[in-house]
């Protein structure tokens, strides 16, 4: 039996642009990606605490050092610029592994 525990997260990050016009994702800044543990197309559970909306996209990596927190293709219509999400990543661990086990988290203002 394998259990799925919270792996990163980031915690309330802005979103600073959306982008319809776009196959679809979540870009993020590299630098915040890797402060939890965020790998390219990795899938993530994104929360809008704003409207309640939540959805599964991947991750992509947007320029670095830019805070960027883009909702890209059918997720653009999931939130606005400037409401604040919650970006969850999940690892599948055996329950020996899961003693003890605690995600990373990045809060955000």
């Amino acid at each position: 039996m394998m259990l799925e525990l919270l792996k990163g997260k980031l915690h309330r990050i802005r979103v600073t642009q959306c982008e319809l016009d776009y196959e679809g994702s979540l870009s993020l800044d590299p630098d915040d990606m890797e402060a939890v543990g965020l790998v390219p197309y990795e899938k993530i559970l994104v929360a809008d605490v704003e409207n309640g909306n939540r959805f599964e996209t991947y991750a992509i990596c947007g320029q670095r050092g830019s805070h960027v927190c883009c909702l890209n293709g059918a997720a653009a219509h999931q939130g606005k610029v400037g409401d604040r999400l919650i970006v969850m990543a999940f690892a599948q661990v055996d329950p020996a592994e899961a003693v003890g086990w605690t995600p990373k988290v990045k809060h955000f203002g």
